[in-house]
């Protein structure tokens, strides 16, 4: 085995995957290893995996596929959810594959690399219990305005549909004085925009009632904190989005009047088959206090179309509640099935692919008249937005406004970092177009 200097990462999936990364990097930088944009360059390869979507696990064993025929002296590793969902059946298909490290292991890259160096065997650390160090590390980013704070990890929903409690294991809320003093370390570096991360952000909390200490309680604190200028949350679930939560986003200044209120499905019958744990009527009710309490705020959602059994009519109640709420942000996905969970050992993957996708472009082509009408209603306003970076072609600063929405204009770099009044004079697809006021 040559000499250890390069890695390559690759990220597949959500925005926790993405710090998760961040998290590994970290780690083996401090081990003196350099970054490699390609493959070729690097003497380790990581693949940090999502089995969320059928395709994303597909894209991986793909790539796996691929090491086999051109591995040469390359370590490589799984890290993340295909880790833990499908685990030694990774290490049996592929022999070539070195270790495998789950969503709770993430501190123990280095060991694990060691240990792989010094038996020459494949190797993996798995836990499904949560990695308590995690609440005190702190991941070097690579973007240097916006970070993303993992506040609780873990899932107790259990989705009929979903794998995510089987890879990332039981809700576990972090200590808030961690997230605190980890915002308040961002602050000090210069960080405008904070995200705090779950796969269920309304439940912080809910998993230690003794401290009487919710999500709510959180945002007022974090809002206290200097220097940062804007608070996102990312992702929630329904049946724990509460009154509280919605006058602080009315009332904090600093937090961003945007929901991401994934729905699933306007069908009770297929929502109770999904593990919801609302119907329809409910859902909507909580919309329309969140739009009573706080007008100006965006909504987004997810939709799974094409679930087993999922009618005609089930879809038409879908399309119906789409319509109805206006969605202004919107991820739409055809249903695949997922190893282990209970809709895959329950119901037929009885729905077509064509129908499948009918129902997924009629839904897209709903969202995008939806789209066209607001930001043609948006064309003469003013918004604050944060500037990010430049786009591909290097012409145009972008950003995003306090409601998420996506924004290109003409300005000087300097405005980079910065809060800038944009007025939107025009619009292409799902971005804005602006200028400087």
């Amino acid at each position: 085995m040559k000499d250890l200097n390069t890695f390559y990462i690759r990220t597949y999936g959500c925005q926790m995957n993405e710090l998760d990364s961040e998290i590994l990097i970290t780690q083996l930088k401090a081990r003196n290893l350099a970054q490699v944009e390609t493959e070729t360059e690097a003497d380790i390869i990581l693949l940090n995996t999502c089995s969320i979507r059928d395709l994303a696990e597909k894209k991986v064993l793909g790539k796996l596929y691929e090491y086999k025929k051109d591995k040469k002296d390359k370590i490589i590793g799984i890290c993340g959810c295909m880790a833990m969902s499908q685990k030694e059946t990774l290490l049996k298909k592929f022999p070539h594959l070195d270790f495998l490290i789950g969503t709770n292991n993430l501190l123990d890259i280095t060991k694990v690399l060691d240990d792989f160096l010094s038996k020459n065997t494949q190797m993996k650390k798995l836990d499904i219990d949560y990695e308590k160090e995690l609440e005190n590390f702190y991941a070097t980013r690579d973007n240097k305005i916006k970070a993303s704070i993992a506040i609780i990890r873990g899932c107790n929903n259990h989705c009929s549909y979903c794998i995510v409690p089987q890879t990332r294991g039981k809700e576990v809320s972090r200590d808030s004085k961690s997230i605190i003093n980890e915002a308040k370390y961002l602050a000090n570096l210069g960080y405008k925009e904070i995200t705090l991360l779950g796969q269920n952000v309304n439940s912080y909390g809910l998993d230690k009632p003794d401290q009487n200490y919710l999500f709510p309680d959180l945002l007022y604190d974090l809002n206290k904190i200097d220097n940062i200028d804007r608070i996102r949350f990312m992702t929630s679930h329904p049946k724990d989005i509460t009154k509280d939560l919605m006058y602080a986003i009315r009332d904090l200044d600093k937090l961003c009047e945007f929901v991401h209120f994934p729905v699933q499905s306007g069908s009770n019958k297929v929502l109770k088959e999904m593990r919801r744990s609302y119907s329809a009527e409910e859902y909507l009710e909580k919309v329309n206090l969140l739009k009573s309490i706080t007008p100006n705020a965006t909504i987004g959602t997810d939709i799974i179309v094409g679930f087993p059994n999922e009618t005609d009519e089930d879809f038409e109640k879908t399309y119906k509640l789409f319509e109805l709420i206006e969605y202004d942000t919107a991820f739409i996905f055809a249903y695949s099935p997922r190893q282990k969970t209970y809709a895959a050992r329950k119901f037929e993957d009885n729905i077509s692919n064509e129908i499948k996708q009918k129902r997924l472009q009629k839904l897209l082509k709903l969202f995008h008249s939806i789209l066209e009408k607001k930001y043609k209603a948006l064309i003469g306003s003013k918004k604050e937005v944060l500037v990010e970076s430049l786009n591909k072609d290097g012409i145009y600063l972008k950003g995003r406004t306090r409601e998420f929405e996506k924004v290109i204009f003409k300005g000087d770099k300097s405005l980079i970092g910065k809060l800038q009044i944009v007025e939107i004079t025009g619009f292409s697809y799902q971005t804005l177009k602006g200028k400087v006021i």
